[in-house]
């Protein structure tokens, strides 16, 4: 128990710029208290003793605000970063070098019995806000960025933005154990309408080399009642899927 203490403080002063100290750590690190309190309801836990467990999780719930149920298994290094408002739920599996942002909730996605809570994998960071639900596979070296939901199971080594969220980087490579820089994200609606403008700019483009007379049958021909029927027709078959 002292040394896996020990590595946790170390952890915190190695990777948050904002602790000073192994005293300031100790006695004002939410995170730090909420974890330490969990490994204790979780040895009640695995010793059936559920009432007692749920007692001590509740109890640090109240002063933490951070709830993790008594059931989740947790690794080494575990860093929740301010903390308030993290949910973990019965179920939920956390590897190493894993670090959680205030108001992040491992949860489940209805009343399913038997594993219902994420498996996140080694050297995951989920970013402030962001939600993962059901039994879903985070792997490692993933970022999850800040507000995002994450339904669906993630590969290894990406970036995932975004409700619902959706893998917009592959293979990055892991720079530390725990990557602070959770705001530094791609942001893939910003490219698409970078896309559509230099479309519509290419197509101006074109437009403009058009002679006048070639000009009058374009637009006739977009103007045209055929064309429009066209249109609505093409509309109508991607609406529906055909």
């Amino acid at each position: 128990m002292f040394n896996w203490i020990k590595d946790e403080i170390k952890t915190i002063s190695e990777e948050d710029p904002a602790a000073r100290n192994t005293l300031e750590i100790l006695t004002c690190y939410s995170g730090f208290h909420a974890i330490l309190s969990h490994r204790m309801a979780h040895w009640f836990y695995e010793k059936k003793l559920f009432l007692i467990a749920r007692i001590i999780s509740q109890t640090t719930r109240f002063f933490t605000g951070i709830e993790i149920h008594p059931g989740a298994k947790i690794g080494k290094r575990f860093f929740i970063d301010h903390g308030m408002g993290v949910v973990i739920g019965e179920t939920t599996e956390i590897g190493d070098n894993v670090l959680l942002y205030q108001d992040v909730t491992l949860g489940g996605t209805g009343k399913e019995k038997g594993k219902r809570h994420p498996t996140i994998k080694d050297n995951v960071v989920i970013g402030a806000g962001a939600k993962v639900l059901g039994a879903v596979t985070i792997g490692e070296n993933v970022k999850i960025g800040a507000g995002s939901v994450v339904v669906h199971s993630v590969p290894s080594n990406t970036t995932v933005v975004g409700v619902p969220g959706r893998v917009v980087m592959k293979d990055r490579t892991k720079v530390s154990p725990l990557d602070l820089e959770h705001g530094i994200l791609p942001d893939p609606e910003a490219q698409a309408i970078k896309c559509l403008v230099n479309r519509i700019e290419l197509l101006e483009e074109r437009l403009n080399k058009l002679s006048p007379e070639q000009k009058a049958k374009e637009l006739e021909y977009l103007n045209s009642d055929e064309k429009k029927e066209s249109r609505f027709l093409e509309e109508f078959i991607s609406g529906a899927g055909i």
